[in-house]
C-alpha cells in the first residue's frame, strides 16, 4: 500500500528511535510505500523540502513556531498548519495515489487534509489518538469550556473522529472516555492501539553506570529517581517542586529532572532559590545522551496535573520499561496508567495531589530486591503489548 504519515513531530531521521519513526519503519519493512509530512518551524531556518530516505519520502513543510514558544504564537501557528499540510500535498504529492492515511494527534485540526486525501484517491484513514482536546487544555484552565475558543476546537475534534474510518486509542480508558463522549461516533472503529516502541537490548555494566553518574555529579550510594521529557503545565510541576521538598529527608533518595517546557522556569528559581540536595536540575540533552543518563538511574518517574479529566498515557513510560526499570506514576485518578503499571507488576501509583503517598511510594522502592522484580516485570510487559510491530500489526489487520 501507498501510506500517508501526517504528524507535528519534528523527524530529523527515519532511523531515529520513539513511537512514530519505529512503527514507519514496521510499514517500510513490511513492503509498503510510506510519504511522510511533518512539519519544520520557523526558528529553525529551514525551508520546505522533499526528500527520501532509507526508503521513506520526507516532505518538511515549513510551519510557524509550536513547540518552545508562548501560547499566543503557538495557536496561531496551530491554527495554519491545516492549510500549510493540505497545500503542501496538493504540490508535491499530486500524482500519487494513497491507499491509506496515518495521522496522529495532536493536532486535530488535520480533517480537512484528511477529507481532502481521502476523496482525491479514495483512500481509507486510521487516527492515533494521543491527545484528547481540547477538553485536556480546559482541564488546566486554559481557556473555559463552551467558550468560541473551545466550541470552534471541538468542531475540529468531532469532524476528525467522524472522518476516521479507524481511532487507535492508547488505552482502554482513552476508548471508554471517546465513546462516552462522543455517542455519534460507531463504536466498532474505536479501538486500542497502544504507543509502542522497538524494543532494543540494552546492557548496563558497573563502569558505565559510574561515568555517567560522575559526568552530571549523580550519588553512587542512593536510589537515583529520573524524570526525564516535556516539563509543561500537564505535568503538574507545582506538585513536582512539592515533592522535591518533601523528600528532603528521605536520604538514601535522589531524583534527576532532565527536560524542557513552558514550566522548566519554575523549576530552575526552585532550584536556584532552595538549591537542593537531593535532586539535580538538567536541560534538556540530545536523545542519545538522555538515554544513558536514563539507563544509569533506578525508578522512572511520570508526572500529571491532578486536575484531570481525560485519560492520558505518556509515551514516556515506554523508555523506563526498555531499560529494566520500574516505574512510579503520580497522576489524575481519571487516567488508567496506575492500573496498568500496578496490574503489570512493575511500579506504583499515587494520586498527584498527595505528597504524603508519594513519599511512601519512594521509601518502597529503596529496597533493591523489589526495583530488581519490577523492572524485570517491566521489559517483559513492554514486549508482550507494546512493541512497534504489535501496534502495526493492529493497524493492517484492517486492510488484510
Amino acid at each position: 500500500m501507498k501510506i500517508l504519515f501526517l504528524s507535528i513531530s519534528y523527524i530529523k531521521t527515519i532511523e531515529e528511535k520513539g513511537i512514530y519513526t519505529d512503527l514507519i519503519r514496521q510499514f517500510r519493512d513490511g513492503g509498503h510505500q510510506v510519504y511522510v509530512v511533518n512539519p519544520i518551524e520557523k526558528r529553525l531556518n529551514k525551508p520546505t523540502q522533499y526528500v527520501i530516505e532509507n526508503g521513506v519520502h520526507f516532505l518538511r513543510v515549513r510551519i510557524g513556531n509550536i513547540t518552545q514558544n508562548n501560547l499566543i504564537e503557538k495557536g496561531l501557528s496551530t491554527l495554519i498548519i491545516e492549510r500549510q499540510f493540505l497545500n503542501a500535498i496538493k504540490h508535491h504529492y499530486r500524482e500519487v495515489v494513497f491507499d491509506l492515511i496515518i495521522n496522529s494527534t495532536p493536532p486535530i485540526t488535520f480533517e480537512k487534509v484528511i477529507r481532502f486525501v481521502k476523496k482525491r484517491d479514495n483512500a481509507k484513514s486510521y487516527l492515533l489518538l494521543k491527545d484528547i482536546f481540547p477538553q485536556n487544555a480546559v482541564d488546566l484552565n486554559m481557556f473555559r469550556k463552551n467558550g468560541l475558543i473551545y466550541k470552534y476546537f471541538r468542531m475540529k475534534e468531532k469532524r476528525l473522529y467522524q472522518i476516521s474510518d479507524y481511532i487507535g486509542c492508547m488505552s482502554q480508558a482513552n476508548v471508554d472516555y471517546i465513546k462516552k463522549h462522543n455517542p455519534r461516533i460507531s463504536a466498532n472503529k474505536i479501538e486500542i492501539c497502544p504507543n509502542s516502541i522497538d524494543i532494543l537490548s540494552i546492557n548496563n555494566n558497573d563502569d558505565s553506570v559510574k561515568q555517567i553518574r560522575e559526568k552530571y555529579n549523580i550519588p553512587s550510594d542512593k536510589t537515583i529517581f529520573i524524570y526525564g521529557g516535556n516539563l509543561g503545565k500537564p505535568q503538574g510541576i507545582d506538585f513536582l517542586i512539592e515533592c522535591l521538598k518533601g523528600n528532603n529527608y528521605i536520604h538514601q533518595a535522589f531524583f534527576v529532572i532532565a527536560g524542557a517546557g513552558t514550566e522548566f522556569n519554575k523549576l530552575k528559581h526552585y532550584f536556584d532559590a532552595e538549591k537542593p540536595t537531593n535532586a539535580r536540575l538538567l536541560e534538556e540533552l540530545p536523545k542519545d545522551e538522555y538515554e544513558l543518563l536514563a539507563n544509569s538511574c533506578d525508578v522512572g518517574l511520570i508526572f500529571l496535573d491532578h486536575r484531570f479529566t481525560i485519560p492520558n498515557f505518556p509515551s514516556r513510560l515506554l523508555s523506563y520499561m526498555q531499560s529494566s526499570m520500574p516505574v512510579l506514576a503520580a497522576t489524575d485518578v481519571h487516567t488508567d496508567i496506575g492500573q496498568v503499571i500496578e496490574q503489570g507488576k512493575f511500579g506504583l501509583w499515587c494520586e498527584s495531589n498527595n505528597v504524603e503517598q508519594f513519599n511512601k511510594k519512594i521509601n518502597q522502592f529503596v529496597d533493591s530486591t523489589l526495583r530488581e522484580s519490577m523492572g524485570k516485570n517491566a521489559k517483559t510487559y513492554l514486549e508482550q503489548n507494546y512493541s512497534s510491530k504489535h501496534s502495526y500489526e493492529i493497524i493492517m489487520n484492517h486492510f488484510k
